[in-house]
């Protein structure tokens, strides 16, 4: 498959960039190995309960990736489609300019054998590989009128022009048809991803399913602990801010609070926007007004505010300035893990609103639901 990706080198990030501590694929169980003592292997050989965890979210994880991929596919069709029907279209019209020009040399060559005029070969011409070259001939060329001279040089343009964009119109198709494969490649591994994860949970019993519930409340109060920090964090270094400028009296501070202000204006209708979105299903390659993928979601709420942003994380990672994450505003777009495949929209207070995963709706959760190192990045798209 054609990567539609930029590489993304690992190591030490830039600021508002976290470099992540843990393999992505396995930070969320990871975290519940260290939140429980009843992690061990169980003697009948059946995977424990946190094993079973740490598959299920590795193949989420690998379906919100091939979601994204899809997602890119589904763009890539789209745009070659409507540059193929171009080209056809094209091409087309030019075949029956190129018929027209045919036809008027027929006429002449019908003319003078009608009169008895002594004419070049007009078979052999109109099947010439290379009519130019037929017709440069100085003994050919002295025969035919300034009119007919005219009708070979326009076949001779017609159809080079003609054969030229037939090639393209080949190329492009011979690519649709990679994207489409593309596309029915990564559909099949969300559906199979998904399959597998569902096949998963269902051999849980239900008081295993009771204490991984119990697990992933716990995570989600530790999560909440941190974004009540970070929020800590960010009031006082507001507070800070806020004094710094008073002390100074910068003439520039009314251009800087203008920009803000613009910013927050928009951002608040993009909050307001996923806001209403909340209860939702998360269903991949969805962008709504039913169902929401993450990145459909962020593109949705941002569209509402009167920006537009592409479709995939992959490139609305790239739609912005990043900023550190002490930094972030609401409405600032905060990806997540090394393949930046999840997206959601920072509302404050450490808490952002997302479409997480297949089975879950749209809510509102702790940016640190997963760590603090599954953070990748923040990005403020306007």
């Amino acid at each position: 498959m054609a990567s539609h990706r930029k590489s993304r080198p690992s190591g030490t990030r830039a600021a508002g960039i976290r470099t992540p501590a843990l393999a992505t694929a396995a930070l969320t169980s990871m975290a519940l190995f260290s939140q429980t003592a009843e992690a061990a292997p169980s003697s009948d050989g059946k995977p424990s309960l946190e094993e079973v965890e740490k598959k299920v979210d590795a193949l989420y994880r690998q379906a919100e990736s091939a979601t994204e991929k899809y997602n890119a596919a589904k763009e890539r069709t789209g745009s070659q489609r409507k540059q193929v029907d171009t080209l056809l279209d094209d091409v087309a019209r030019r075949t029956d300019r190129l018929n027209k020009a045919r036809e008027e040399l027929g006429s002449f060559a019908a003319a003078q054998y009608r009169t008895g005029a002594s004419v070049p070969d007009t078979a052999t011409f109109l099947l010439a590989d290379s009519p130019q070259g037929y017709f440069d001939q100085d003994q050919l060329m002295s025969r035919l009128t300034a009119r007919q001279k005219g009708a070979v040089d326009d076949y001779v343009t017609e159809q080079s022009a003609t054969m030229k964009k037939r090639q393209e119109a080949t190329r492009s198709l011979e690519s649709l048809t990679e994207t489409q494969d593309d596309l029915k490649t990564a559909k099949t591994t969300v559906q199979t991803k998904l399959a597998s994860a569902r096949e998963l949970l269902s051999r849980l019993t239900a008081a295993e399913k009771a204490r991984l519930a119990a697990i992933e409340k716990q995570q989600q109060e530790a999560a909440d602990r941190k974004a009540a920090e970070l929020a800590k964090q960010q009031a006082a270094a507001a507070d800070r801010a806020t004094s710094s400028s008073t002390a100074s009296g910068s003439s520039s501070s009314g251009t800087s609070s203008s920009s803000s202000s613009a910013y927050a204006t928009k951002a608040a209708k993009a909050i307001a926007f996923a806001r209403a979105q909340i209860g939702k299903p998360y269903v991949w390659g969805a962008t709504g007004p039913g169902s929401y993928d993450c990145s459909g979601l962020s593109q949705a709420a941002w569209k509402a505010a009167g920006v537009s942003l592409p479709r995939t994380t992959y490139d609305q990672v790239n739609a912005g300035t990043t900023v550190p994450l002490a930094d972030a505003q609401p409405g600032d777009l905060v990806f997540f893990y090394d393949d930046v495949s999840h997206v959601g929209i920072y509302i404050g207070n450490g808490m952002m609103i997302h479409a997480p995963k297949p089975g879950a709706y749209v809510r509102e959760e702790s940016i640190y639901y997963g760590g603090e190192s599954i953070i990748h990045s923040v990005v403020r798209p306007a």
